[in-house]
């Protein structure tokens, strides 16, 4: 376990978001925006329901993962530095369906996305019940990087040639004036780092860390954003091979793109919701599980309850 200076814990616990990576099957670093919780004895918790559950199942086999504190939107800090820090995750089978025990990170989630509050009030309770069916990721950090923010040049509109490219997700990182590139160091262990993106006739220029020693591979491109209340939620990641030229620039080859959140619009949000509920109620069917009550009671006093009381009786 590797302590955080003062300065830097204060810094990752005003962070609304962190990007955190886990390894598919393949090996391919698969990225996506969650809440995180620094806890007392120097872990981070974070927490998946069962309708997005690959992210705990890519743990359960391999528990090298890693997080980026890199988007300050919400956090009320002044162009932050960024906070790397890989380690090690576990997450057991055991699907959690009460705050209880975890009172401060739930309090945490309401507090900074009070939307929230109303699902846990009826009617919204039938529609997302699998929100409540949660596994938790327990990450133990190996290691402390920080990094200057890597912030957009006044003006600038992104990557111009993107938005007329045909390669897969050129159109959804041109809106973006970074990204977030997921690649792997000579050992297979995830990578995580700001870059800007541009548009070539085979692939996204991108620009690795100086402190990470990226390998040709396997390689994503992250985008996503919301707002001070973490509402208005948008994400997208680019799948793809990350190769280097001979003149040393490196290049994320696009193959496929994933919008998890949807593209946004009624109807998405509609899919989204159908896919979630199937998928959650398959992760019970597979393992011969019955649907666990939720512990509406025990969520709803909590939300009514501001984060900072809640924090004072945990």
């Amino acid at each position: 376990m590797i302590p955080l200076e003062q300065a830097v814990g204060e810094t990752v616990d005003a962070y609304r978001t962190c990007e955190f990576v886990t390894l598919a099957r393949d090996g391919t670093p698969i990225a996506w925006p969650t809440a995180t919780l620094r806890r007392d004895d120097g872990t981070f918790l974070v927490t998946t329901s069962l309708g997005f559950a690959q992210k705990a199942l890519n743990v359960r086999r391999d528990g090298r993962v890693a997080m980026l504190f890199s988007d300050p939107t919400g956090s009320g800090l002044d162009a932050p530095q960024e906070v790397f820090m890989p380690g090690i995750a576990v997450c057991p089978e055991q699907i959690v369906t009460s705050p209880s025990g975890d009172e401060a990170y739930w309090s945490m989630l309401f507090d900074r996305q009070p939307d929230s509050r109303r699902y846990v009030d009826r009617p919204a309770r039938w529609l997302m019940d699998w929100y409540y069916l949660r596994l938790k990721i327990t990450i133990s950090p190996t290691e402390v990087r920080t990094r200057a923010p890597l912030t957009a040049p006044p003006g600038d509109r992104g990557d111009a040639a993107g938005r007329t490219s045909s390669l897969p997700g050129a159109g959804i990182l041109a809106g973006f004036p970074t990204a977030v590139l997921g690649a792997r160091d000579a050992h297979g262990a995830p990578l995580l780092m700001r870059t800007r993106t541009v548009a070539r006739p085979d692939g996204f220029l991108v620009e690795p860390a100086a402190d990470c020693d990226v390998v040709p591979g396997p390689a994503t491109l992250l985008v996503h954003r919301h707002d001070d209340r973490l509402a208005d939620l948008y994400n997208a990641l680019v799948r793809g091979e990350l190769r280097q030229s001979d003149d040393g620039d490196w290049l994320l080859v696009p193959h496929r793109v994933i919008e998890l959140s949807g593209d946004g619009s009624p109807r998405g949000q509609v899919r989204l919701l159908r896919t979630v509920r199937r998928t959650t109620k398959a992760y019970l069917r597979g393992r011969g599980l019955p649907r666990p009550r939720v512990d509406w009671q025990a969520l709803k006093t909590l939300a009514a309850v501001p984060a900072s009381q809640a924090a004072a009786e945990t």
